[in-house]
């Protein structure tokens, strides 16, 4: 896997949410970041955090040269998390998965 490919993943999660108006202009608040629940739970809507952690927190490893995560999966959260009703769900959850399939160990 190589960061490019993890980064043009990225981009493609980021042109999901905005065709279906779910990428925000402003930053939620700085308390919402200091939740010590997983995703945030407490403090940030699921696709919050898609936006204001997770994409940055990768870019950031990029950047960084430091390593990726090796089988990191997001979809199955997203698959619980979000109403199937929530617009763009299926192409969203199809975004998602293509993105975990770059952190999966290759079958034998």
């Amino acid at each position: 896997m190589s960061s490019q490919m993890v980064i043009q993943r990225l981009q493609q999660v980021e042109a999901v949410m905005r065709e279906h108006d779910h990428w925000q202009t402003q930053s939620p608040e700085a308390e919402a970041f200091t939740s010590t629940e997983p995703f945030c739970l407490d403090t940030l809507e699921p696709l919050e955090w898609l936006q204001w952690v997770l994409i940055p927190r990768f870019h950031a490893l990029i950047e960084a040269g430091a390593p990726l995560p090796q089988n990191f999966a997001i979809a199955p959260y997203y698959e619980v998390a979000l109403p199937d009703s929530t617009p763009g769900y299926a192409a969203l959850l199809l975004t998602l998965n293509h993105f975990d399939a770059l952190f999966q160990e290759p079958t034998a």
